[in-house]
């Protein structure tokens, strides 16, 4: 028997977009409270992991970040890596505000 595509491949990770929708419907669900006990808490614990991945898309993409730096002499764009310590520095201070 010949293997299908799905076991020879890595599954793609599903983007931010996706999550986000998937979260949407799950709080959906749980306001509407038709579903029972168990299932609510399996809905709980999949929005859980949900956004845990949310996150850890976020924070690759906040690594992503290029900061313009200027042009060179050819008029192409010159960019550097974003510096995230400082950000990251910033949140853990200062993050938390009063309401």
């Amino acid at each position: 028997m010949a293997p299908h595509a799905s076991e020879t491949t890595v599954p793609e990770q599903p983007d931010f977009e996706q999550l986000l929708e998937r979260l949407e419907q799950i709080v959906r669900q749980l306001e509407e409270g038709e579903i029972g006990l168990s299932e609510a808490l399996a809905r709980y614990e999949e929005g859980v992991k949900l956004l845990r991945q949310s996150y850890d898309v976020l924070q690759r993409a906040q690594r992503r970040v290029e900061l313009l730096a200027g042009v060179d002499v050819e008029g192409n764009p010159v960019t550097k890596p974003l510096q995230d310590a400082a950000t990251f520095a910033a949140e853990q201070g200062g993050g938390k505000r009063e309401a």
